[in-house]
């Protein structure tokens, strides 16, 4: 991993291929990432950190089938079992199964008990597939819970307040 952060510190900003070089190298190391982390995967099969790991670099590359598979598994991991679960539910609204995505975020939220940025990150993206399933009431609600502790998270504000400004 040093070797790329060696190589792309080495780069000129100036150069006129400086972001086709960075995008190589970014792309170079991503793949050595996931392939490192198959082979630990491969090596200790059981180590659920090892697969929330791999799911977490699949879901980045767009390989959702896999990082689904990989999410699974590591929601048995105390330690990372909400996480998993509002990654699957991002992995399964990315799959156009707005449902089960929908029904995976409810499940996170009800297990996570305080109201902290992971909380909300879960709330936003329930609200986000609601929307794209035309639920718009319902949707707005989780934008809501959001607006009432935090007015400044991403774009809730601007969304609550089109809500508003609709009526």
């Amino acid at each position: 991993m040093r070797k790329f952060e060696h190589a792309l510190s080495r780069l000129d900003p100036n150069a006129p291929d400086f972001a086709e070089q960075s995008a190589r190298i970014q792309a170079e190391r991503q793949s050595y990432e996931l392939e490192e982390c198959r082979q630990r995967a491969e090596k200790y099969p059981n180590d659920l950190q090892i697969r929330f790991d791999l799911g977490e670099l699949y879901f980045k590359t767009g390989n959702i089938n896999e990082a689904i598979s990989e999410f699974q598994k590591a929601q048995n991991n105390p330690h990372r079992r909400i996480q998993a679960m509002g990654y699957l539910g991002q992995c399964f609204a990315r799959r156009g199964m707005n449902d089960i995505a929908a029904r995976t975020l409810q499940n996170a939220i009800k297990e996570k008990l305080t109201f902290d940025d992971e909380k909300k990150e879960l709330i936003y993206a329930l609200g986000c597939v609601l929307e794209k399933t035309g639920k718009k009431e319902e949707a707005i609600e989780q934008f809501k819970l959001i607006y009432e502790t935090d007015i400044g998270y991403k774009d809730v504000a601007a969304r609550v307040d089109a809500f508003y400004s609709g009526q």
